[in-house]
């Protein structure tokens, strides 16, 4: 027995004693026997794991052990759970309420970590607990009342410090060791028509990963190998059309949601082809390495958005300068540990899902905020975070696709939904390449763009284009088709910031999986100035929301992007189907003008030169902000974009203003007027 064993079979072994023992106040008994009671469970399905009884349990059986694991955040018995800060601070008051309650959150991460066999993880998240219950329990007997919640906090301070080395070697292997291979031997090894397969991640299993797989399923081979050809090949495309060397690489990245693995295994065939292995990661579990409502990774159904919204701010309890620092530095050693293997990775090729309800946050006072200061180091991990993978994963030698398909929550006309979104996903980029060349050619004439809302919209703004020295060789706009950033449908460009002005608003968008009404942004010279939105009757309540989900506790940002979609294909698709509010960012802004607000498109490749298949540069890679890069690199990014579109039907116009005052009129009224792209229309029609 190695020494992990045996702390974990200690550690098991105390937590079947503590929902018998009654040593503490009854309101902090129920507190620690609930959470034993859950990492009992946790111990038993560990070993109930490591016995193999996951390829002989039949169906029913697999169903009931992923109820157990996640059965307390879900539905109704969330509101009493302590897991929940609002039920947390009521039991147990704010102090030690906010601060157990985050501890129950992190030890609700274990499923993940006991499916995937990591007895460490496993054990010393046990042994938190532990170590929190008998710092309690000797108060009681020793003192006669409660310990100091200084102390508490001090025990969870250390448990994210001292656990920080192997937390960011894991996060860093993750992402670049292809032999760490837990998602891509299931998807080798299974087979698909036996739906039992799904329950072997440990991931939460509902009707959106079961039908999806099953969907699938149904399929005939030259649809799924259809799908997955445009998927890679959008890969390959952008590696091509960028001059970047593919053939020096060796590993890419797959993130999808689970039900998707017939379609996986034929990507991953695909790019062994191109001489890429692949790396395949769990979108984290655990808060402390970065749990959110957004998922990037391999991931299942969420089991409860409203509790990965109330956590996100859990590391207010620990963050500090000197955390962050030590926390950069186990990030610096990790990845030098894995620099060759980082050396030669290309990048993700993403799989997106949509067609959830769309979420709208609870704002819970209980909730833990993180203060000014946090704020700033929060913002300073990030951006040095970001600076790291850079120095170790060239910028300028990765590439990405993204590709999103609806699941079935969409509603019941999710088979027809997936075909129409398979259509939109490989339309004819020769098409669209040729009309979206019409429009930037008239762009190039302009000195900024005008765009105005219509109806309830209050956009009213100017967006200032860069100077071209020589037109004949020189364009502001790239000439997006469908490769790494699918389907087909805009034109995009990095503005000017000085003399950028005015107002942004949309009336509904759902952004990182958060939903937003009445959305507005202020810019003044290209950054924002204010900001606001209709989620809550408080204002300064929905301040905060954007303020942490959108400008991510900046206290700015300037406008990194603005672009034209013109795949009205979709748009006339999503509303066929009244599916608007369920649309992903990635088709969603393909479906009229929009704004991303962030880092520019070109972030850390400005110095790249970058053409459009009509053979001009592209010059407009960089802004005032980025141009900083040379003189102080940790001023020129954010580490965010968030695209935001008008739609076409708030869209009153978008003119192209030369410098002489002429005016060309691209679209007006949320339709397509400049000659030559009034094929664009014809979805409309129909």
């Amino acid at each position: 027995m190695t020494m992990m064993e045996e702390r974990f079979m200690l550690a098991a072994e105390r937590m079947q004693e503590i929902a018998c023992e009654k040593d503490l106040d009854e309101r902090f008994q129920s507190f620690f026997a609930e959470n034993a009671d859950f990492l009992s469970i946790m111990a038993e399905e560990y070993e109930w794991v490591k016995a193999g009884n996951l390829q002989n349990a039949d169906l029913m059986e697999l169903q009931r052990h992923n109820e157990i694991c996640f059965i307390d955040l879900t539905g109704r018995n969330y509101d009493t759970s302590f897991a929940n800060p609002a039920w947390a601070v009521k039991m147990l008051g704010e102090d030690f309420g906010q601060l157990l309650c985050a501890v129950s959150a992190e030890l609700h991460s274990l499923p993940a970590f006991v499916y995937e066999q990591d007895l460490e993880a496993v054990t010393i998240r046990m042994e938190l607990f532990l170590e929190i219950y008998h710092a309690f329990v000797y108060a009681a007997k020793e003192e006669g009342g409660l310990p100091p919640v200084s102390d508490i906090r001090e025990i969870f301070y250390w448990f994210a410090s001292d656990y920080a080395e192997p937390m960011a070697e894991k996060s860093v292997a993750d992402a670049v060791d292809w032999e760490r291979n837990f998602a891509a031997k299931i998807i080798e090894e299974s087979d698909f028509s036996d739906i039992r397969y799904l329950f072997r991640y440990g991931e939460y299993i509902t009707d959106n990963q079961w039908k999806l797989a099953e969907h699938l399923n149904s399929l005939p081979e030259e649809k799924i190998k259809k799908i997955a050809d445009t998927y890679t090949e959008g890969y390959r495309k952008g590696f091509e059309l960028a001059n970047k060397p593919l053939e020096k690489k060796k590993s890419v990245n797959i993130r999808y949601p689970l039900g998707f693995e017939r379609v996986v295994k034929e990507a991953i065939a695909n790019f062994r082809r191109m001489g890429l292995e692949v790396v395949i990661y769990r979108a984290p579990a655990s808060f402390l390495e970065g749990r959110s409502v957004y998922k990037s990774g391999f991931f299942g159904a969420s089991v409860n958005k409203q509790f990965d919204y109330d956590h996100e701010n859990d590391q207010a309890l620990y963050l500090d300068k000197k955390f962050v620092h030590h926390k950069l530095e186990c990030r610096k050693n990790a990845w030098e540990l894995y620099k060759e293997k980082a050396a030669l990775h290309a990048g993700p090729a993403v799989i997106e899902c949509f067609g959830e309800i769309p979420f709208e946050p609870a704002n819970k006072p209980e909730k833990l905020q993180l203060s000014q200061e946090q704020q700033k180091l929060s913002v300073e991990y990030r951006s040095q975070s970001g600076i790291l993978t850079n120095e170790y994963i060239n910028p300028e030698e990765r590439s990405f696709t993204i590709i999103a398909f609806p699941l079935p929550e969409i509603g019941e006309d999710f088979p027809a939904i997936f075909d129409e979104i398979l259509k939109i996903n490989t339309l004819d980029y020769k098409k669209y390449e040729t009309i979206q060349q019409r429009i930037i050619d008239t762009l190039d004439r302009a000195a900024y763009v005008r765009v105005k809302g219509c109806g309830d919209n209050r956009t009213d703004i100017r967006v200032m284009l860069h100077k071209l020295n020589d037109p004949e060789k020189e364009t502001n706009f790239e000439n997006c088709v469908a490769d790494v950033n699918i389907p087909v449908g805009e034109v995009f460009t990095s503005p000017v910031l000085a003399g950028t002005d005015g107002v942004l608003h949309v009336t509904e968008v759902y952004l990182n999986d958060l939903k937003y009404r009445d959305l507005e942004l202020t810019f003044q010279n290209g950054m924002i100035a204010d900001y606001s939105c209709g989620n809550f009757e408080d204002r300064e309540e929905g301040r905060k929301l954007l303020r942490d989900n959108v400008l991510f506790q900046h206290e700015t940002l300037p406008i990194g992007e603005f672009a034209i979609g013109t795949n009205t294909t979709a748009y006339v698709a999503a509303r066929r189907y009244d599916i608007n509010d369920r649309m992903p960012i990635l088709i969603a802004e393909k479906m009229g003008p929009h704004f991303a607000v962030g880092d520019t498109c070109y972030s850390h490749e400005e110095d790249r030169m970058t053409y459009n298949p009509d053979g001009k540069a592209i010059i407009a890679r960089e802004n005032e902000i980025s141009a900083l890069r040379h003189t102080d690199l940790s001023k020129a990014y954010f580490n965010c974009h968030t695209d935001i579109t008008i739609p076409y039907d708030e869209l009153g116009e978008l003119t192209a203003v030369a410098a002489d005052g002429t005016e060309y009129v691209i679209i007006k009224d949320g339709r397509f007027v400049l000659d030559g792209t009034e094929e664009l229309n014809l979805p409309f029609m129909v």
